[in-house]
């Protein structure tokens, strides 16, 4: 299955001609969409904002995003947290939840055939996701999207991030890197523990399926042949 990228920029949301090419494009290809997902809004997505101008074209944005996972009927919309890192203010923490759980509850009864996957990005910590997802854990299509190589670059241990989001992952999203920098390097290629990550997976009993994320075939392919050789989740 793929993760489609093309539909997150502001310039392609806003031309429904240059949206049609594209899916058009793909499906000569790959003709059924419906084990995939895309990447939906990020850019300077904040629906939590104080500002209601910017919180209105957040929201469009990702109703935006959602329209085009409907048409193509991919399984999921993926989206980021849109969280100022390493800002802890009690009252701009509780504000994100309740701002993201009712809007993302509107969203999840709008779309019932596409799940959304909320994503870690620059979250220095897993525990306000891992709020957001057990408040949402109602609704049947919100879940977690991990990025264990975005987990990988913050001071918490990765097998807290997976501990306390484990009842709610569905979705991950795996590369490498020099546990420094975000550069989407081929597995084997960085320094993350992919071993300690295969633990971490089976010891917390993650059944998750897995995007390896990538910017080219030949990165795609030596990380599976890495994952296949030592027996990394989901080959081993």
């Amino acid at each position: 299955a793929f993760e489609f990228n093309d539909f997150y920029f502001p310039e392609v949301l806003d031309d429904r001609k240059r949206q049609e090419q594209i899916i058009n494009h793909y499906a000569k290809y790959h003709p059924n969409f419906s084990e995939d997902t895309i990447h939906g809004a990020f850019l300077d997505i904040v629906v939590h904002s104080a500002d209601s101008a910017i919180r209105d074209i957040s929201k469009k944005r990702v109703r935006q995003s959602m329209e085009i996972a409907k048409q193509m009927q991919v399984r999921g919309v993926v989206f980021h947290t849109g969280r100022l890192a390493n800002f802890r203010q009690e009252a701009y923490l509780s504000n994100w939840i309740q701002k993201n759980s009712i809007f993302f509850r509107q969203i999840a009864a709008e779309f019932p055939e596409q799940d959304i996957y909320m994503e870690n990005m620059f979250d220095e910590a897993p525990d306000m996701l891992a709020r957001l997802a057990e408040c949402m854990k109602d609704v049947p299509n919100f879940a977690v999207c991990l990025d264990y190589a975005h987990a990988a670059l913050t001071p918490h241990d990765q097998e807290e991030w997976v501990r306390q989001l484990a009842p709610y992952i569905r979705h991950m999203h795996l590369n490498d890197n020099d546990l420094k920098d975000d550069l989407h390097q081929a597995l084997g290629d960085g320094k993350i523990n992919w071993k300690a990550f295969h633990s971490y997976v089976n010891q917390y009993h993650l059944q998750s399926s897995v995007l390896v994320e990538v910017n080219d075939i030949k990165k795609q392919r030596q990380s599976l042949e890495y994952m296949k050789e030592n027996r990394i989740y989901p080959f081993g």
